[in-house]
């Protein structure tokens, strides 16, 4: 049997990465997907290959930084399939590698209002619904930048560590009534947005696998499919004993 059969599951910044990948996941484990982001063609891709493997999706626009979106978002996914049982809370971005005094203030506070506010957010209104239909399970996508520091992202860490404390509250405050929310902390990941922080970080010197490869003690980055078996399963029943999680995905990272 498929680990989340006849479930509902949204994603949120799923045109692309990690979120595209668990969107996939998602369909072919059984579930009915939601995919959201703010790429709309993008969006549309991930439904049309979830559509051509033989599953169900649909798309909606929504800016997670925006509450209005964000009800919309959940309120179109009750419209649709009527209930809420997983919710992938992925959409992020990575803002500027800068020293922390040079970091300018709407770059730290565009990622918070994306990271943090917006995972924020959409815990409020996926926890509203799910409360409704007797649970679900949430999975935030924090990183590892949510469990150490790294130096020149400062906004991007602290939204992080956010991230993994809104998780560890929500499964305190819902986990008898039925909800499990965990974060899943991936390491370097093969995406558009690592390859921006490596295209930063080197000036276009080192390519992403030559810069994060050797820092991983695996001796490579992950992919995106692998950050999202983890996704899926921790939405499964499988997973039924785990909550308040801030689980590494990470090739042996924040082991060293």
């Amino acid at each position: 049997m498929d680990m989340v059969s006849e479930k509902s599951a949204l994603v949120t910044g799923s045109a692309a990465g990690i979120g595209r990948a668990a969107a996939l996941a998602f369909a072919a484990e059984g579930a009915r997907v939601v995919v959201s982001d703010v790429d709309i063609e993008g969006g549309e891709q991930t439904v049309a290959m979830i559509e051509e493997r033989g599953g169900e999706a649909f798309f909606v626009k929504a800016d997670i930084s925006l509450p209005e979106e964000v009800d919309a978002l959940v309120a179109r996914t009750i419209e649709r399939f009527g209930r809420l049982d997983c919710a992938c809370n992925n959409a992020g971005i990575e803002g500027k590698i800068l020293p922390l005094v040079e970091q300018p203030l709407d770059n730290f506070d565009r990622i918070i209002a994306v990271n943090l506010r917006g995972t924020f957010l959409c815990l409020q209104a996926e926890i509203r619904q799910m409360l409704k239909h007797g649970g679900g399970s949430i999975v935030n996508l924090a990183s590892v930048a949510g469990l150490i520091g790294f130096p020149g992202l400062a906004p991007y860490v602290a939204s992080k560590h956010g991230v993994n404390g809104l998780t560890k509250n929500a499964a305190l405050e819902y986990g008898k009534q039925g909800i499990r929310v965990n974060a899943v902390c991936p390491g370097g990941v093969d995406t558009r947005m690592l390859d921006s922080l490596a295209e930063q970080a080197t000036g276009g010197a080192m390519t992403t696998r030559e810069m994060m490869n050797p820092l991983h003690p695996i001796g490579r980055i992950g992919t995106p499919e692998e950050i999202a078996e983890l996704i899926v399963w921790l939405c499964s029943d499988r997973a039924s004993f785990v909550t308040g999680a801030n689980i590494p995905v990470d090739g042996g990272f924040v082991a060293q």
